[in-house]
């Protein structure tokens, strides 16, 4: 019998499982679905041999995250980078591109380059300080309080109505504000700032890598590693009580306090399940995938180089598709995230065939059909767009939650991101990974310190599971240990 009981095989859980496994410990994991890996499946898109990410395609945290780190990620699956990390595309043929090379990004960003500089610089030369704040509980004590400070200020300036005052021109504002988009939070807004700063400052530092052969190439590796240290992933189990899993001494979920609340029954104390009823989730996306005759032919010929365009037009553009979605409306023009995973593993389709990721935000459980409107949208600032689209499909954000318990709506941050939202994730707690009941861990993303493929929530888990009920410490996690 297993000493510890893992739910869910999303990237936080196979993390939490595979630290839990390096300590000596027996482990197992369920999962209800088919195939393990949650937010990084891959799978074949719409004919045979095209093979694209059913969530998450670009990893920032791959190459950063404590854990991934510790893991030695790099070393177990193959990352590439492009040329180019990210762009805006913008009028006249025109785009603001991000490189790993601060400089020259900062050298195209013409008239701007020196206050994007002084932006961007000192958090890209403090970066394992960023990671410490960001990449933990914001309630505790920062490791670099120069670099939190550092943080807090840019984060303070980009997230407030002031976000323009160091900028002349619309190129800057734009590359930031694609990166921000990412948190699905009004613009401007602290957490939407401050997502948007972390992400831009890891392109100029590891890059925005993408795996070989999709995203399940990362779960793929855990779950090695978990079998290699005597655990075990079942697939097709679901859970629905938690005395399912006993007599474990140790109860790891990577789930969303919905799912916590149906398996713990009334077991739970009532101010704690009185929170999880209320845990807020935010809005959602609706997701396009594509099949290309040939490349995205983008009038900004830079962006044919960009892993990830942020499609939207200015800052000002892409906040009014963003305000509209926090209003509870469907952007006629929305923001649409693209990814180009063939132009770096050009294996994810056949010969002359090209895979586009796409997705644009909507509000919580929308059932709307966005493809028409994201096709319109890449065709403004890719003429001909159309004429290279073999076939779509779309997945509504009913969909995701279909797919996904934990996107509650769509929500694939599995909750909302806010200020409020990143503190009280799910309780306001200094160890907000434990539950009141003994042994019962919570490491999803509801938990600190929130989305992205970073593994962080199950290491926080794990740690305060081995602590508390084994009285070991986290373990070597490298190949060679």
């Amino acid at each position: 019998m297993a000493e510890v009981a893992v739910v869910g095989s999303g990237p936080n859980g196979l993390a939490a499982a595979v630290v839990m496994a390096r300590a000596g410990l027996a482990v197992r994991v369920y999962e209800a679905a088919e195939t393990f890996g949650g937010g990084t499946r891959t799978a074949e898109l719409l004919e045979p041999g095209h093979v694209y990410d059913v969530c998450s395609a670009v990893h920032p945290m791959a190459l950063a995250s404590r854990f991934f780190r510790n893991f030695e990620l790099e070393r177990r699956v193959e990352l590439r980078l492009p040329e180019v990390q990210y762009g805006t595309p913008l009028d006249g043929g025109r785009a603001a591109l991000a490189y790993r090379s601060l400089e020259r990004t900062s050298f195209e960003l013409g008239a701007d380059g020196a206050a994007f500089t002084r932006l961007m610089g000192p958090l890209v030369e403090q970066l394992g300080g960023v990671l410490d704040v960001t990449q933990n509980h914001l309630l505790r004590m920062p490791a670099n309080p120069v670099a939190a400070l550092r943080l807090g200020l840019a984060t303070l300036e980009q997230g407030s109505p002031w976000w323009n005052q160091r900028f002349s021109g619309d190129a800057a504002p734009a590359l930031l504000t694609g990166a921000a988009a990412h948190a699905v939070a009004p613009l401007p807004s602290l957490a939407a700032a401050g997502a948007g700063l972390l992400l831009g400052a890891l392109a100029h530092a590891g890059g925005w890598p993408m795996p070989v052969g999709g995203s399940v190439a990362i779960a793929d590796a855990m779950v090695r590693d978990i079998e290699d240290h005597g655990g075990l992933v079942e697939t097709g189990v679901r859970i629905d009580s938690l005395e399912e899993l006993r007599p474990a001494k140790a109860i790891l979920l990577d789930v969303a306090p919905p799912a916590l609340l149906r398996m713990a029954g009334t077991a739970l104390p009532g101010r704690y399940r009185r929170s999880l009823e209320t845990f807020r989730f935010g809005n959602a996306a609706c997701k396009v995938d594509f099949i290309l005759s040939s490349p995205v032919p983008w009038a900004a010929p830079g962006l044919a180089n960009a892993g990830t365009v942020h499609v939207g037009g200015t800052r000002a553009d892409l906040a009014e598709a963003e305000n509209l979605v926090a209003a509870g409306r469907h952007p006629r023009k929305p923001y649409v995230l693209v990814a180009q995973p063939s132009i770096v593993d050009p294996g994810r389709a056949p010969a002359g065939r090209h895979i586009l990721w796409s997705y644009c935000h909507v509000p919580k459980g929308s059932t709307v059909d966005m493809a028409e409107a994201v096709i319109s949208r890449i065709e403004e600032f890719a003429p001909g767009f159309r004429d290279v689209v073999v076939a779509w499909k779309t997945t509504t954000a009913a969909g995701l939650a279909d797919y996904n318990a934990n996107y509650s709506g769509g929500d694939f941050s599995a909750g909302i991101m806010d200020v409020r939202g990143l503190v009280q994730r799910p309780v306001l707690s200094p160890v907000p990974w434990r539950t009141p009941l003994p042994g019962v861990y919570l490491c999803s993303s509801s938990t600190p310190p929130g989305p992205g493929v970073t593994g962080m929530p199950g290491y926080h888990a794990a740690k305060y599971a081995l602590k508390d009920i084994f009285g070991l410490r986290v373990p070597e996690l490298g190949l060679g240990a």
